[in-house]
């Protein structure tokens, strides 16, 4: 059923317009009739039915309200330290698709990309763009936010403020499944670009409140081992 993003409605019919109202009018070609969801962003569904649609405006009749089923039950934020290149747009599009809450762009010791603050803001709109789109696509009922770049001494100590804080160290730790045998409705996770975490931001994660852990033997790229993290952590959690 076709999904589309809404401020909180005030009353039992809302009107969409621009590339939305475009979208149902044009690509779509619903009429008068015809059923849709719309959702709120912070995890609302509403069922509704197409009253008058004219190529430049189309108007939802509210049916009903109910929470979405698509977010899973503990919230994860990602911690990514910047890769090279365009791998961040995949990380993100991909993280959201997997159920990440947010993601929080990090500036390593090790990262080779190290934009000024001009192109920092342009990328950063880019990617609350593309989380915005994978939302739509996989049906997610809450946006992920998209935060600011934080610098490494930062993103520990807000690491290690969760309610578990999971820094992924390519020289070992716990192994995951261990680390998750204590439930926890709040899960941060670190991830390292290209080059992995220095010794020095290991020991400064772990006595910002953070454990090491491990995903397995083998050397994952800064691509995949966010991902793997995510699954596994949904996976043990139940919410695959």
């Amino acid at each position: 059923m076709p999904r589309f993003y809404i401020d909180p409605p005030a009353g039992d019919f809302i009107t969409l317009t621009g590339e939305d109202a475009r979208h149902i009018c044009r690509s779509l070609r619903m009429s008068a009739g015809e059923t849709l969801v719309l959702c709120d962003g912070a995890g609302n569904d509403y069922n509704g039915v197409l009253r008058q649609a004219d190529g430049q405006t189309a108007t939802v009749e509210i049916l009903s309200r109910h929470p979405s089923q698509t977010e899973p039950s503990v919230f994860i934020r990602l911690f990514q330290a910047l890769p090279k290149g365009d791998k961040m747009e995949w990380i993100l599009q991909k993280a959201v698709e997997l159920g990440a809450s947010e993601i929080v762009p990090v500036l390593t010791e090790r990262c080779i990309s190290r934009p000024d603050e001009k192109s920092m803001d342009k990328k950063l709109a880019r990617w609350q763009k593309i989380a915005v789109e994978a939302s739509k696509q996989c049906g997610r009922g809450r946006i992920p936010a998209v935060c600011p770049l934080m610098r490494f001494s930062e993103a520990a100590r807000a690491l290690g403020k969760m309610e578990k804080g999971l820094f992924f160290y390519e020289k070992g730790g716990l192994p995951l499944k261990e680390s998750l045998r204590a439930p926890a409705k709040q899960i941060g996770i670190f991830v390292g670009a290209e080059g992995g975490f220095s010794p020095e931001e290991a020991r400064l994660a772990q006595e910002s409140g953070a454990v090491c852990v491990s995903l397995g033997n083998r050397i994952l790229r800064c691509e995949t081992a966010p991902l793997a993290a995510l699954s596994a952590i949904l996976y043990e959690t139940d919410n695959f």
